[in-house]
C-alpha cells in the first residue's frame, strides 16, 4: 500500500495552489454553464447560446500557462475563457440576459463577451473570423515589443476557412507570437470532422507552413498547460507561432437549439469517462493534494457565486434605447495611432 501511495505521489508535478486553481476554475465554468442552460430553457436568456461543458480543461490549462498581459481571442463558445481569466461572473451573466451591467453593456449577448481588463479580446460570431484577428493581435504585440503573446482559439469547423491559411502564412513569415488552437470537439455544428476533410489529424495542417504543431489531450488540464507553456516559450523567444490541436468534447449540443441526433448516447458516455473535472479531482484526492472537505467547500463557494450572478442579472437594468447609438466607433489606444 505504501509503495502504491509513493508511486501516485510521484505523479504530482505542481503545487497545491495550482491544482486548486484548476479545480475551482473548471468547476466554476461547469456550474455557470449548467445554470445558463437552465435559464435558457426558462427564456431568461435568449438568442444564441453555446455552452462550454466538457471543454473546461482547454481554457483553464491555457490560462495557467500564460502570463498577465497576454491576449485571448475565441469564437462564440466564449463563456468559459473569461471565467478562467477572472472576469466577474455577475457581468457575464448580465450580458447573457442583455442587461446594461453586462460585459458589453448588454449589446453583445452570449456570443460576444469581452473583457479588456483581463486581456480577453472577445468571442466572435463569424466562423473563423478570429483567426486573422489573432494573427493581427500577435503582430501588434511584436511591433510594440511587449514580450506578450496572443492565443487564438477556434473550432474544428473553422479550419476549413481560407482565412486560416492566409493567417498561418503571414504568422510564420513574420514570426508572429500567436498560439493558434483548434478546440477539436469532433463536430462542426452537427457535421463530424470525418465528413468534412481528408485530413483527420488537424494539427498536420501546419506542416505546409513549417509551423510547429502537436496534438494535445484537451481533457487533461495538466497536458494542456504544458503544451501551451511550450508554445508560449517559443513565441516569446521570437520563434513565431505554434498550432495546437486540443482533442476535446462538448457534452451538450452545438447550441441550445441542437437536438444532437448526429451522435450516439454511447459516444457521449465514453467521453464522459474522461471528464476533465473528474480527472483532476481524482488525481488530487489520490495524491492527497486536497481533501473531499476542501473540494466540497470550493463547490459551495461556486454555487454561491453562480446564484449571486443570477440575482445580479435579474436585478440589473435594461440598456436605454438611445445607447444603441453609442460605442459604435472607438479611438484605438496603440501609441502609433495619431489623433
Amino acid at each position: 500500500m505504501a509503495a502504491t501511495k509513493k508511486k501516485e505521489a510521484a505523479k504530482v508535478k505542481y503545487s497545491k495552489e495550482q491544482y486548486m486553481y484548476w479545480y475551482e476554475s473548471m468547476q466554476l465554468q461547469r456550474k455557470f454553464e449548467e445554470k445558463a442552460g437552465q435559464l435558457y430553457g426558462q427564456q431568461k436568456i435568449r438568442g444564441f447560446c453555446h455552452l462550454y461543458i466538457g471543454q473546461e480543461a482547454c481554457s483553464s490549462g491555457s490560462v495557467s500557462a500564460l502570463t498577465k498581459g497576454d491576449k485571448y481571442i475565441t469564437a462564440y463558445r466564449d463563456h468559459g475563457h473569461p471565467l478562467a481569466l477572472g472576469t466577474d461572473p455577475n457581468k457575464i451573466m448580465a450580458e447573457l440576459y442583455g442587461k446594461a451591467t453586462g460585459t458589453t453593456k448588454g449589446k453583445g449577448g452570449s456570443m460576444h463577451i469581452f473583457d479588456k481588463e483581463v486581456g480577453f479580446i472577445g468571442g466572435h460570431g463569424i466562423v473563423g473570423a478570429q483567426i486573422p484577428m489573432g494573427a493581427g493581435i500577435g503582430f501588434a504585440e511584436k511591433y510594440l515589443n511587449t514580450g506578450k503573446v496572443c492565443i487564438c482559439y477556434f473550432g474544428d469547423g473553422a479550419t476549413r476557412q481560407g482565412a486560416l491559411h492566409e493567417a498561418f502564412n503571414m504568422a510564420m513569415t513574420w514570426k508572429i507570437p500567436t498560439i493558434f488552437v483548434v478546440e477539436n470537439n469532433g463536430y462542426a455544428m452537427g457535421t463530424s470532422v470525418e465528413r468534412t476533410s481528408n485530413v483527420r489529424e488537424l494539427y498536420t495542417l501546419a506542416e505546409a507552413y513549417d509551423m510547429p504543431a502537436e496534438p494535445v489531450d484537451g481533457m487533461d488540464v495538466e497536458i494542456v498547460h504544458e503544451a501551451v507553456q511550450r508554445a508560449a516559450e517559443r513565441a516569446r523567444k521570437g520563434d513565431g507561432p505554434t498550432f495546437l490541436e486540443f482533442k476535446t468534447y462538448r457534452y451538450r449540443g452545438h447550441s441550445m437549439s441542437d437536438p444532437q441526433k448526429y451522435r450516439t448516447k454511447e459516444e457521449v458516455a465514453e467521453w464522459k469517462m474522461r471528464d476533465p473535472i473528474e480527472l483532476i479531482k481524482d488525481r488530487m484526492l489520490k495524491n492527497n493534494i486536497a481533501t473531499e472537505a476542501e473540494l466540497d467547500a470550493i463547490d459551495a463557494k461556486i454555487k454561491g457565486q453562480v446564484d449571486q450572478a443570477v440575482i445580479f442579472a435579474e436585478e440589473s437594468p435594461w440598456p436605454k434605447p438611445e445607447e444603441a447609438f453609442e460605442d459604435i466607433y472607438m479611438q484605438a489606444d496603440y501609441p502609433f495611432v495619431k489623433e
